[in-house]
């Protein structure tokens, strides 16, 4: 079988872990997780860097930090996965969904029309004038690895209160190129940031996430919640609830081996995807997803788009041939302003996201991927034309 994405062991990951065994060093504390927030925050180019058992985990901390209260509201995608939403949730707050734009980000373009017509300025916030409700937050999401283009929101949301809060959890080594945001990492442009290490992702810890942020009071709250609130470790006194998040240091030392070829995976990844892209644009009626020219991405994902009155086949149709062939693809997923939870919560001009739904499967993308995998895909799209 040809895999989706999977990981890619191919350093010291070995070595480390074998550490942390030889020393005991395994649980939550121990060097490989100070070190690997080090080098996470000091790649990034954030301050601070905090360590958390997953994504999910970071991304609710990292609002909880930035001031979400329940009953507000956050501006949030509906081309995401539904952990970027549910992380709303357990805040106690409700997400309002936008639509994408071509690269499978945000569309700004809405999200700034949104902003001036649909909501009221007031006492330094912003308020929705359908709900009457805060809008605390904007959820960034770099889906993909492409990143949203937040140059032109990000004085917006500064002027009329609306924190953004980067989900790179796909991201990690992705950088803008030209304007302002030249040079800068996603992650760390806005006011709080996390990355994933889930197995699937460019590099991994099994699974973890690190926030990153250069607002001190955020990275003190965040390490001080991720670690059970512990106002005296001494004595067991707890003044707020926190939580269990912190990563062990068995799962850091595998981040470390892996933080140590990222640069090498990303181009792997990069020439994976020039491979595809110049065979598949090739075959009638298919085409693979143009990459932002506003950054440099890390690849994370292939976005395969079927136009089915040329090609002969729909997404399901091609989904089923690859899944015969052994080959796992999948569709992008199901957007979440359709999923149950969330069907009655408001959104805001969504047609592109629709559009791309309907029309895209995710191919093979390891790092490990091999000529013949790549081939094999290849032959699958070619024979299966109509």
């Amino acid at each position: 079988m040809i895999p989706l994405s999977v990981p890619h062991i191919a350093g010291n990951e070995w070595q480390y872990i074998k550490e942390c065994l030889d020393t005991e060093w395994v649980s939550s504390a121990g060097k490989y997780v100070d070190l690997f927030e080090q080098q996470v925050a000091k790649l990034a180019g954030s301050k601070f860097a905090i360590a958390c058992v997953n994504g999910t985990a970071a991304l609710q901390v990292a609002l909880e930090v930035a001031g979400l209260k329940p009953d507000e509201e956050v501006i949030v995608p509906t081309l995401t996965f539904i952990a970027s939403v549910n992380a709303v949730r357990y805040n106690r707050a409700e997400p309002i969904f936008f639509d994408c734009d071509d690269y499978y980000c945000l569309n700004i373009d809405k999200i700034i029309e949104f902003i001036r017509q649909e909501t009221i300025f007031k006492h330094g916030a912003s308020f929705n004038r359908k709900t009457g409700k805060r809008i605390r937050a904007l959820v960034a999401v770099h889906v993909f690895g492409n990143a949203v283009n937040l140059e032109p929101l990000l004085e917006l949301c500064h002027e009329r209160g609306i924190l953004v809060v980067e989900d790179a959890a796909e991201s990690i080594g992705t950088v803008y190129r030209g304007g302002k945001l030249d040079g800068k990492a996603t992650g760390v442009v806005g006011d709080i940031g996390f990355y994933s290490f889930n197995g699937n992702k460019i590099i991994t810890t099994g699974g973890g996430g690190m926030i990153v942020t250069n607002n001190s009071e955020y990275a003190e709250r965040a390490r001080y919640l991720t670690t059970q609130a512990k106002d005296d470790e001494v004595r067991y006194i707890h003044h707020n609830i926190g939580y269990n998040y912190r990563l062990t240091n068995i799962q850091a030392a595998l981040g470390v081996a892996q933080l140590e070829k990222l640069g090498e995976y990303i181009e792997r990844k990069r020439t994976n995807y020039q491979y595809f892209k110049q065979a598949i644009d090739q075959i009638p009626g298919l085409h693979l997803a143009e990459v932002p020219p506003y950054c440099e991405p890390n690849y994370w994902f292939y976005n395969l788009q079927i136009d089915k009155d040329i090609y002969g086949r729909d997404r399901e149709e091609l989904l089923a041939l690859f899944t015969a062939e052994k080959i796992q693809v999948r569709p992008v997923w199901y957007l979440n302003h359709w999923q149950k939870p969330y069907v009655k919560n408001q959104t805001y001009k969504i047609e592109k996201a629709i559009q791309l739904f309907e029309k895209t499967l995710n191919i093979p993308c390891s790092v490990n991927l091999t000529t013949e995998q790549r081939t094999k895909v290849i032959e699958v799209l070619k024979n299966g034309q109509r």
